[in-house]
């Protein structure tokens, strides 16, 4: 049997719990938020003007140093949450977006110089995707679309079939008349894709139309198949894999709180209590 002290140890001192407790209120506080979401926007214009050979000459060291305060912001920044989870600062990587963040932060450490540093400076711009697992919103609609990978695969199986269909048929009816587009398979593919996007479709109809009147038919069909109905899949998966990841967070948010998150609050209340009677216990003695 465990002796009785053993459910303790876990738990911080009273003097660490206080400073655990103040960086939960911290890293949880909106302000702390919006005051990383300020450094990444900074980071990211500085990363952008440095893109500009005349400022790099002109103020490279200055952008540099921009680069290290940012990085050294972030790296704070990840200490603050792993401490603010103690004594299970082993939380912090149990978040798929704190894995991201720290990965992102671990990159950037890597030298400079050599021939690593390129992948710094790709790391640096992984800085500004950092916006995303910053914002709350934004984590929601990426989770979103993460979900809906599974149904989309299927949907773009269904348009790969289309296509492939209709590629076959265009290059039988059109390869003679129009071989710019239609010369072989791979090639009546791409115009099929181009079809897709809506822009200059009609000219590709008319000149086939000029062999064949009734090829209109032929396009019309492929534009309501390929166009509407399958792009109207795909925003009705995303909506709806947006609704469920809306609910799970909701979900998330009503989650009654744990066992050590209940005693960590009953500790914390002892501990006001005893300083009140201290505080009572003086007063009485004057």
């Amino acid at each position: 049997m465990n002796p009785p002290e053993s459910r303790e140890t876990s738990a911080p001192p009273g003097g660490l719990m206080r400073l655990v407790s103040l960086a939960r209120r911290v890293v949880e506080a909106p302000g702390f938020e919006y005051f990383i979401i300020a450094v990444i926007l900074g980071n990211a214009v500085v990363l952008g003007l440095g893109t500009s050979p005349t400022l790099e000459r002109r103020y490279g060291d200055w952008f540099e140093m921009g680069n290290n305060i940012a990085l050294g912001i972030f790296i704070a920044e990840a200490l603050l949450k792993m401490f603010a989870l103690a004594p299970r600062s082993h939380r912090y990587f149990r978040d798929g977006w704190n894995i991201f963040d720290f990965l992102v932060i671990a990159a950037s450490l890597v030298p400079v110089t050599g021939e690593y540093a390129m992948i710094t400076r790709l790391a640096r711009l992984l800085r500004v995707v950092r916006l995303i697992s910053t914002v709350r919103d934004l984590r929601l609609i990426v989770s979103a679309l993460v979900r809906s990978i599974p149904s989309v695969v299927h949907v773009m199986l269904l348009m790969s079939i289309v296509v492939y269909i209709y590629a076959v048929m265009g290059y039988h009816l059109f390869h003679e008349h129009d071989p710019e587009n239609w010369r072989s398979l791979g090639i009546s593919v791409l115009t099929l894709f181009n079809i897709i996007t809506l822009e200059g479709w009609t000219i590709v109809m008319f000149k086939a139309m000029e062999a064949h009147p009734w090829a209109w038919l032929y396009f019309v069909s492929f534009i309501i198949a390929g166009t509407f109905v399958v792009i109207n899949l795909f925003v009705a998966i995303i909506i709806n894999n947006l609704e469920e990841a809306k609910a799970d967070r909701l979900r998330e948010l009503s989650v009654p709180p744990s066992r050590d998150e209940l005693l960590r609050e009953i500790r914390a209340t002892q501990a006001a209590l005893q300083r009140l009677e201290k505080r009572l216990d003086g007063d009485d003695e004057r």
